[in-house]
């Protein structure tokens, strides 16, 4: 697939996990053409990664179905604000939380800030992740493989743990895993690693919260255009990202948002742990 067929031009950022002002085109993650139906008045959500790309999308979208919303990020500032000015602007309240979430203290401290402005917490969506591409096995030393697991897997266990006690029936936790849990990915074997481990988590964590009436869930995206992209791959890799999906493009982060909306709401209220698979194509063997 070329550059011109795909429309995204070569590009690279320095550090992850990336910024979206400096991307070309702009990930559609506003959720400007979303219309709401009240699926979720008077709840509050807590988003991790919630600063940009599919977090982003899915906190918008939470608002503008009637939640309040704490969104939890690394350190992209100016990303935070935007998202935090775009929740309010649908007349909902957000708190921004900036912190390493592979600190189980941190996440205790999500936790205590969340209960202690908005008094409740309904829906947890574990989003946040990493990723380090790599050409061999060979190439990943134990420091890139510790990191990454603590940031993706970790950090899930951590901040589930600490929210869990706040948790009522009908309440709902929704993990992000990824298309690379089912059919791999040569050049992130410790990224596809973790995307596995949150399969089997979110099925094991559905079975043993059943009798509590909390339903747990997934998303397991395919290519999505997020700052994480470009801050993650060599800039030749970008041309051709997504090209293999039915749209010959990657998904923008409004188009997979809605499937995290769904699994929050009532209208879920029959689905615990599974996995729902917006990856424009992409096969899988569940």
């Amino acid at each position: 697939m070329t550059q011109q067929q795909t429309g995204y031009p070569k590009q690279h950022q320095e550090r992850q996990p990336g910024v979206r002002d400096e991307m070309q085109p702009k990930p559609k993650a506003e959720m400007a053409d979303y219309r709401s139906a009240g699926w979720l008045q008077g709840k509050v959500a807590v988003v991790t990664g919630g600063d940009s790309g599919i977090g982003r999308a899915t906190a918008i979208g939470f608002a503008k179905e009637g939640a309040d919303v704490a969104v939890v990020y690394y350190d992209e500032h100016e990303d935070a604000a935007e998202t935090k000015k775009l929740i309010e602007q649908e007349g909902r309240r957000c708190l921004s939380l900036a912190g390493d979430l592979g600190d189980e203290a941190f996440c205790r401290e999500v936790t205590e800030k969340v209960m202690s402005t908005f008094g409740r917490i309904d829906i947890l969506v574990n989003n946040a992740g990493e990723q380090h591409p790599q050409k061999s096995l060979e190439d990943i030393d134990a420091e890139q493989l510790e990191r990454t697991f603590r940031t993706n897997i970790f950090a899930m266990f951590h901040l589930t743990k600490a929210v869990l006690p706040h948790l009522k029936e009908h309440d709902a936790i929704i993990n992000t895993t990824s298309v690379t849990a089912y059919r791999g990915n040569p050049m992130l074997l410790d990224y596809s690693s973790t995307k596995g481990a949150i399969v089997s988590f979110t099925r094991s964590l559905a079975a043993a919260l059943k009798e509590k009436k909390i339903r747990v869930n997934a998303v397991a995206p395919g290519p999505v255009w997020t700052p994480l992209i470009p801050s993650t791959f060599e800039a030749d890799h970008i041309p051709k990202f997504g090209s293999d999906s039915i749209e010959h493009r990657p998904a923008h982060p409004d188009e997979i948002a809605p499937s995290y909306i769904f699994l929050a709401s009532e209208q879920a209220a029959f689905m615990t742990g599974q996995v729902l698979h917006p990856n424009g194509g992409e096969p899988v063997e569940s």
